[in-house]
């Protein structure tokens, strides 16, 4: 049997979220969309209320800790599989970002210890690893200057000279990488060896060699810094690899690549956040304007606003639901690559149909600045891009239900 309820564990945590995306962002998030590269300082003092959370083990949410705890909680001897049920640390995370991203997507993003590159650390980093990095706060760099959606593409390498990594090349389109404590790059230890070889190390920010060379002005998502970082003989500690240093080429690059099942439907609840937001404010302004919305009479017998506001939650819905999927599927350790694009594709593309036609329904106030609502339009555009676009979402869907390899479906 499917339950379809939020456990009550994680529903004090997500009103936590939710408040913090009421009380704290939304008073803002005007602000710092007007005011790029500037750092939000309000969110210093959440900061410190998520690291005393964590502290207190009233919630464990604070840095790469979040998304996966050393043992196991849903097994009595603390070992790595579940037994039964478990709503652990990605679905927890997953609440929280809908719950923030529907106060700001930018603002979530900016929130310090919990940048993107924590889940990669909880996705692969060994138990010691996890430890040492479990409160960073981690920017991921994976693209650059000569490719984009292909990961595999990666040219920043990675020579062990000694104890020490030496990482050399450019990412783009780093998010929080001018802000973060430390950074998850992408970068190949053998180049002979193609995609087996690329490996994710950390690096702190203040490491010798890595400086920030530009902040990119974007669309939306203002408050959030997105930097090009550039890597010149930068060194890290031999253990900063994440996982195993060792070259399995059979596998490929399987173990770096399960970074984003995990993050993935990260991605996917930002949007059903921003998303919901949206449909909010609509069916306030619908309403305001004498527009009925009702559950007991067919679409195509109401306003037509309201029948389109009908399709719109529809959508939303089943992207909700393919997000939760995909995190309950990560929590109880099952193979969820193809579910986490699926919620991923589907909540992305919804995100941007639901606020730009909320922009749209909305009229002379969905336009104008007099509502969050344009804001939205622009923010849940990223959305459907970074963590894997769009189209390659639906190709790594269509590899993994016809049963094909990259190579076999480009």
């Amino acid at each position: 049997m499917i339950n379809l309820e939020l456990p009550k564990k994680l529903r004090a945590s997500a009103n936590q979220a939710h408040q913090v995306g009421a009380q704290i962002f939304r008073p803002i998030s005007r602000k710092y969309d007007l005011a790029e590269h500037e750092y939000p300082v309000e969110l210093d003092t959440m900061s410190a209320m998520i690291e005393g959370l964590s502290d207190s083990g009233t919630q464990n949410i604070s840095g790469a800790a979040g998304g996966r705890k050393v043992k196991n909680e849903g097994a009595e001897d603390g070992s790595a599989e579940p037994r039964g049920n478990a709503n652990g640390g990605n679905m927890s995370a997953l609440l929280n970002a809908l719950e923030t991203c529907w106060g700001d997507v930018g603002l979530m993003l900016s929130i310090p210890y919990q940048g993107l590159g924590n889940a990669a650390i909880a996705a692969v980093a060994t138990d010691d690893q996890l430890q040492r990095f479990g409160k960073v706060w981690a920017a991921m760099a994976i693209t650059e200057p000569s490719f984009g959606s292909d990961s595999a593409a990666v040219t920043t390498t990675a020579v062990l000279d000694g104890d020490e990594w030496v990482l050399n090349g450019t990412k783009i389109f780093v998010t929080a990488g001018s802000r973060a404590t430390h950074i998850v790059v992408w970068a190949t230890v053998d180049k002979t060896k193609g995609r087996a070889a690329i490996k994710s190390f950390v690096v702190p920010r203040d490491a010798k060699g890595l400086t920030v060379s530009r902040l990119e002005h974007k669309l939306g998502i203002k408050a959030s810094d997105t930097a090009e970082l550039r890597l010149e003989d930068c060194r890290i500690p031999a253990d900063n690899i994440l996982g195993s240093p060792e070259v399995n080429v059979e596998k490929g690059f399987a173990g770096v690549m399960q970074t984003f099942d995990n993050t993935r439907p990260l991605v996917a609840a930002m949007a059903v956040g921003v998303g919901r937001a949206a449909l909010e404010e609509l069916r306030g302004i619908l309403e305001e304007a004498g527009v009925e919305i009702s559950y007991d009479v067919p679409p195509n017998n109401q306003h037509a606003a309201a029948a389109e506001f009908l399709r719109l939650e529809a959508d939303w819905e089943a992207a909700y639901l393919l997000s939760l999927r995909a995190a309950w599927m990560a929590d109880n350790k099952k193979p969820n690559s193809l579910e986490a694009s699926m919620s991923k594709a589907k909540a992305g593309r919804m995100g941007t149909d639901v606020t730009l036609k909320a922009v749209e329904l909305g009229g002379s106030l969905g336009y104008s600045q007099r509502t969050l609502l344009e804001k939205w339009g622009r923010d849940s555009k990223i959305l459907d891009i970074f963590e894997g676009t769009q189209q390659i979402q639906q190709l790594i869907v269509a590899r993994r239900v016809l049963g094909l390899t990259s190579t076999e479906l480009k």
